[in-house]
């Protein structure tokens, strides 16, 4: 039995799940950033009210989002057939419903997705030569106004119904003072890489409804706040050394200004007691937002600080902004003993070096390598780290002499043609599982990895060996 055959576990199977959701959600952010911005600027409460320019806001809210949403999980099923049936889908759970139905084309996309891959593998060999246009068509056409019906008559009082209790749950939560207790869920799913499903695909769409109702939602600072990770980082910059001392400034960087907390993922794995830091700051900032009454207009996707600033609804950026610093206070304060202690540790520093040993095989089959272009950098949704890791190997490929770009994918997509594929090494075994035939490289640092450095000597070696 092979890796693919192998049953999947329950963990892995939520994290197949939240990919999948990264995968319908990530693409789409640009337009659910316009759709905050509109609001947060020309909304009745935004920076410049504007009562002509805010028609824009509930159409989007209603109709653009839950449109996109659904295409894009039809098509991550059977392309662009699946995109095109799963949006005509979720339109019937759109009619009709007078609350956002971003849940349903979570559903309804995929779903319609699912429907016509499964239709057209059954008619593909039965078509009569000369029509398979026609059948393609009609059976598309067929099948998403079956699945409209369906959505509007059966699917769509389920999901308004769900949607409501959901929301009065959260809001029972807020009003009893719970909502703290969610760090217990949040912060260790964040470090299994199951952040963007948390944030966009339970915690965006509940959000979105509170913002129709009452202008903000704290549920939108939940998962997206940089201060636990900020100061967990903040500790390792103070108490550590080496390395890892080394490579926490532009980590900070990274992840508090670019919005991408994948990056402090790794210093957590390397001492998992730190989670307890990350649950703690997690909870003292959702404190502070309740009792500031905090919250945004909108998902800041990416968790920058200049995204949260961006989203702020008038008059409410200091809560946010003081709930990020206690936050980031209180995870330093609780990372430091930790910390610490590490650093007296010499096996932290085996820690970060461990990723080298994938270069002892690399380097004693180098001499047969030939020119080395297909070069991918992996990560879990394939944007966010990975399109930073991307970008750097470019450029110190290019200060080499080497004008080769670096594409960046999914740990679940990787292209046949790769030959070489770079990714945090949590992810090497599912790199492995993917079945590739390509260079695998395990980092241990996304920002400031000494191993870039044995890639980019790998790869200009099998140019000179070729030429």
């Amino acid at each position: 039995m092979n890796l693919r055959e192998r049953p999947l576990s329950a963990r892995a199977q939520v994290q197949k799940f939240g990919r999948f959701m990264s995968g319908m959600i990530m693409p789409n952010i640009g337009a659910f950033i316009a759709w905050g911005l509109i609001t947060a600027v020309f909304d009745t409460t935004g920076w410049l009210p504007s009562a002509r320019l805010s028609a824009l806001i509930t159409p989007m809210m209603d109709y653009l989002l839950p449109l996109l949403l659904a295409y894009t999980g039809g098509k991550l099923v059977w392309g662009t057939r699946g995109g095109v049936v799963g949006a005509v889908a979720v339109m019937g759970v759109i009619i009709g419903s007078d609350i956002p139905m971003l849940l349903g084309a979570m559903i309804m996309g995929p779903f319609g997705g699912w429907v016509i891959k499964t239709s057209d593998r059954v008619i593909r060999d039965r078509v009569p030569v000369g029509f398979e246009m026609l059948a393609e068509n009609f059976s598309a056409g067929i099948l998403g106004m079956g699945l409209a019906l369906v959505g509007f008559l059966l699917i769509q009082p389920v999901l308004t119904a769900a949607v409501t209790v959901l929301h009065r749950g959260v809001e029972f939560i807020i009003r009893t003072g719970l909502l703290p207790l969610v760090s217990l869920f949040i912060e260790p799913g964040k470090i299994l890489f199951l952040n963007n499903a948390i944030n966009h695909g339970i915690l965006g769409p509940l959000g979105m409804q509170q913002v129709q109702e009452s202008g903000k939602s704290i549920l939108f600072l939940l998962e997206t706040n940089p201060g636990p990770g900020l100061g967990i980082l903040l500790a390792y910059w103070v108490f550590s050394r080496g390395h890892i001392r080394a490579s926490v400034p532009g980590a900070v960087i990274i992840h508090f200004f670019g919005g991408i907390h994948e990056v402090y993922f790794p210093y957590i794995l390397m001492r998992p007691i730190l989670i307890l830091a990350a649950i703690g700051g997690g909870a003292s900032g959702i404190f502070t937002f309740l009792i500031t009454g905090a919250g945004e207009k909108a998902t800041p996707s990416p968790g920058s600080i200049f995204s949260l600033i961006a989203v702020a609804p008038r008059g409410g950026l200091l809560p946010v902004l003081t709930g990020i610093i206690i936050s980031c206070a209180v995870s330093f304060l609780i990372a430091m003993p930790f910390v610490k202690s590490f650093a007296r540790d010499k096996d932290g520093e085996d820690a970060l070096e461990e990723a080298r040993d994938s270069f002892k095989e690399m380097k004693a089959i180098s001499k047969g390598l030939t020119e080395i272009s297909r070069i991918y950098f992996a990560c879990d949704a394939g944007m966010g780290s990975s399109a930073m890791g991307a970008s750097k190997l470019t450029r110190m490929l290019k200060a080499k002499g080497l004008g080769l770009r670096v594409d960046h994918c999914s740990v679940d997509d990787i292209p046949a043609d790769a030959q070489l594929i770079i990714s945090h090494r949590d992810l090497m075994g599912r790199v492995r599982a993917s079945g590739t035939r390509a260079y695998r490289v395990g980092v241990t640092n996304l920002v400031n990895a000494p191993e870039y450095s044995e890639v980019v000597e790998l790869i200009a070696a099998s140019y000179k060996q070729e030429n």
